[in-house]
């Protein structure tokens, strides 16, 4: 009798950034491409976005997420994670793009090192924004596996100029505002397409969404869930 081998690659947490621009106008999303020598998804155009790092579970938020999301987030997992996820998804945000998600104020006490450019443009972090949309789990068998929120920001909500991206790290290239109706011709992984076809359905829609959509790919099964933040019967 043969058995499946069980992936051992670790399994990370991460949060990824969805910025929409002119949500009622003509909307746009900001992407950036990864290095072709990147391990994970390389010369791919993604969202700014990357793994939860030791530090961001003692980040004070300015802000929190609202109930509904951070509801979301604990079903299905740890509801610690909820600060840290917010708080490395502005992070993320920051590092890869230069743009500022946070409100004018100083930090009480020492700044974590990995915070510490944040933290001197005047901001302390803002996650109130931050709307929990989509999670994915990495299917075995890739390089790095990463257990993703996706989260959707109004880019009305960020307190930099939308256009200046000086400051960012060079993890990622070429960012841009993407026209919703052109995105599909970049070269994209397919979960960032799937989580685009979730974002142009409701992108003038500001209200959370009724469930937020769980790829859950384990060792065992790929299946297909809805995060509601309450107890629900099988689906």
């Amino acid at each position: 009798m043969t058995t499946t081998p069980i992936d051992k690659t670790q399994i990370r947490n991460a949060a990824t950034v969805i910025v929409l621009r002119d949500r009622h106008t003509a909307p746009r999303i900001l992407m950036g491409q990864r290095g072709a020598k990147a391990v994970f998804m390389p010369n791919k155009f993604v969202f700014p976005g990357g793994a939860v790092d030791a530090g961001d579970a003692e980040i004070p938020l300015a802000t929190a997420l609202t109930d509904t999301c951070a509801a979301r987030i604990a079903e299905d997992s740890d509801p610690a994670l909820a600060v840290a996820l917010a708080a490395a998804a502005i992070r993320e945000l920051w590092e890869e793009t230069g743009l500022v998600l946070g409100t004018p104020g100083a930090w009480d006490g020492p700044v974590h090192p990995d915070w510490q450019s944040f933290a001197a443009t005047g901001h302390r972090p803002h996650a109130a924004p931050l709307q929990f949309v989509f999670r994915a789990l990495t299917p075995p068998g890739r390089p790095r596996r990463f257990d993703a929120r996706f989260f959707l920001l109004d880019a009305d909500a960020v307190s930099s100029d939308l256009d200046n991206f000086d400051a960012a790290s060079d993890e990622l290239s070429h960012l841009q505002w993407v026209s919703l109706a052109d995105a599909r011709a970049f070269d994209m992984p397919f979960i960032t397409e799937v989580v685009l076809a979730e974002i142009q359905a409701r992108a003038g829609d500001t209200s959370p969404p009724s469930s937020v959509p769980f790829f859950k790919n384990n060792d065992e099964e790929s299946l297909f869930l809805r995060l509601r933040g309450y107890p629900q019967p099988d689906d």
